[in-house]
């Protein structure tokens, strides 16, 4: 399943931030994909559900975001 995130969520990604259009959802036995737009370079990637922290929104209450730690190699379905 395939949905469009209407608006787009700011995301923090390994590549930078941007904003979040898409998320793929392929069963349960699956991680979630963001599609990203990514804010610097406009490239498009998908990532991981695991590798998407929320950006920092101080309203929210979200004043820090740490980061990510993954040992399995690369991250991200693209390289």
């Amino acid at each position: 399943m395939i949905l469009q995130l209407h608006p787009p969520l700011p995301v923090k990604t390994n590549r930078g931030t941007g904003l979040a259009h898409f998320l793929i959802d392929e069963g349960i036995e699956h991680d979630l994909f963001w599609v990203v737009f990514l804010d610097e370079s406009g490239e498009c990637w998908t990532f991981r559900n695991s590798d998407i922290p929320a950006q920092k929104n101080i309203t929210q209450g979200r004043e820090h975001i740490s980061a990510i730690s993954d040992t399995r190699g690369p991250q991200g379905m693209g390289t």
